[in-house]
Formats: structure tokens, sequence, C-alpha cells
């Protein structure tokens, strides 16, 4: 029966809290600071087709 790779379970626990913890830290820096929207209304395509 082969050995189990500890050092190898632990750099994926280690990776797998690493990426939750950069997801959370993604979340709480997006609802600080909402997208910008932008309203501004856009010329029709057609009129710059016709010019």
């Amino acid at each position: 029966m082969a050995k189990p790779n500890y050092a190898f379970a632990k750099r994926q626990r280690e990776i797998a809290k690493k990426q939750k913890k950069d997801e959370k830290r993604q979340q709480k820096i997006e609802s600080q600071h909402p997208p910008i929207q932008d309203d501004l209304p856009q010329p029709p395509a057609d009129e710059k087709a016709e010019a």
C-alpha cells in the first residue's frame, strides 16, 4: 500500500484556504465600490452609417 503524501495534501489545503480568502477579499472590495453604470444615451448606429 502506498503511503500518503502529507506534504501534497497540506499544500492543497493551503491553496484552497488562500483561494477562499482571496474570493472573500474580492467580494468585500466589490461591495465597497459598486461598478459604475454608464447611463449615457448612445446615438443610433443608423445615423452614423447614413452620414
